[in-house]
């Protein structure tokens, strides 16, 4: 919690970039500080990948990724964006991450087992 607010950071496909919005606009107004993706590599900013050589490519993918996991270190629990049910393997790091660290863990769609 900040100043009172729970702070969460949001998970999920980048494809998935409509989902994000609206989740964000919803836990904002919720009374939530929303901390979210820099970029949606998957579902749109492609700028950012064109050109781009292999090394440079590899290197930046892992920076994202760590990155996330620092956002998830800031944050009081992790708001998951399961489309259809869908979680990558990145989404799933991230789960098992905030699992690992004592972090709640809320999804947009019910999951089984959890």
């Amino acid at each position: 919690m900040v100043g009172g607010y729970r702070v969460v950071t949001l998970c999920g496909s980048t494809r998935f970039k409509d989902e994000f919005i609206a989740a964000q606009k919803r836990l904002t107004l919720a009374g939530c500080i929303v901390i979210s993706v820099g970029l949606f590599g998957h579902g749109g900013d492609a700028e950012v990948w064109e050109g781009m050589d292999e090394g440079t490519l590899t290197r930046t993918k892992a920076m994202l990724d760590d990155m996330h996991k620092r956002k998830i270190d800031m944050a009081d629990e992790i708001f998951v964006i399961n489309v259809g049910g869908y979680i990558g393997e990145s989404t799933r790091s991230e789960i098992e991450y905030a699992k690992k660290t004592g972090k709640g863990i809320v999804y947009l769609e019910d999951v089984e087992g959890e």
